[in-house]
């Protein structure tokens, strides 16, 4: 984080922990674009931003499974809230199976979120607060919810016949299940978290398998296959281009 941008987030309340990974914050003050390199995190982000040369927006982003550099247009803010898999299907209502890898703009009033809403991160944080405490469920699907703990807690390392035989739910309709509500598999998604449990060891220097890889040789491929890069350019983060390494670096 340098003084031209600028950035934040914070864990939920434990409330919604289930369905909110974190919410948060970016501010390019400059008047230059800000190359970033965002990379598969498993989490689904809608972004509400507005900059000098664009409008006010409001952005849901599917779940990545390949890096993407994006260039931040000088003075954008930008609020956002990232949702865990079970947030998708329970508060915004709906699949993003057709989001993977994409985007999509929202309606302007979705939320009934404005412009005004930028100017204060903190009134930003207790409307959104407010807004999905009004959508939580009264129940969800107990498997879905045993999976998706599973899943966390495990960093993704556990086989889908193992978290199939732990919640009574058959490997066919699990996988049924994410590819028609993320487009993609439980277990792609599950590689996904591993590499993003991975970035927390190499933002500690560790540039050697910290976990279920078959050798240093599988780890350094997979973290190029979601970076783009081997894990020692990684860990250099030139001009602080891995905003999510960046964070994990400072906590």
């Amino acid at each position: 984080m340098n003084n031209d941008f600028y950035y934040k987030f914070i864990l939920p309340d434990e409330s919604i922990a289930d369905f909110v990974e974190n919410i948060g914050m970016f501010h390019n003050q400059s008047d230059r674009e800000k190359e970033v390199i965002l990379m598969p995190d498993g989490r689904v982000d809608l972004f509400f931003l507005q900059s000098e040369s664009a409008p006010f927006q409001i952005i849901l982003i599917g779940l990545e499974t390949v890096p993407e550099q994006r260039n931040i247009p000088p003075h954008t803010i930008a609020f956002k809230i990232s949702f865990k898999p079970l947030g998708v299907e329970y508060l915004l209502q709906t699949s993003i199976a057709d989001l993977l890898n994409s985007a999509k703009n929202l309606p302007t009033a979705f939320w009934d979120f404005n412009a005004d809403d930028l100017k204060d991160f903190d009134a930003f944080l207790k409307k959104i607060a407010k807004k999905i405490n009004t959508l939580l469920p009264d129940k969800i699907d107990e498997r879905k919810r045993k999976l998706f703990e599973l899943i966390y807690v495990t960093n993704g390392e556990m086989k889908v016949k193992e978290l199939s035989e732990e919640i009574s739910w058959s490997s066919r309709e699990i996988n049924r299940y994410f590819n028609k509500q993320f487009g993609l598999s439980l277990n792609a998604f599950c590689k996904i978290l591993r590499f993003k449990a991975s970035l927390q060891h190499i933002a500690k220097g560790k540039l050697f398998p910290e976990l279920n890889f078959t050798d240093q040789t599988h780890f350094i491929k997979e973290i190029k296959k979601f970076s783009g890069v081997v894990p020692s350019e990684l860990l250099k983060n030139k001009d602080d281009r891995f905003i999510l390494l960046s964070v994990l670096k400072q906590q």
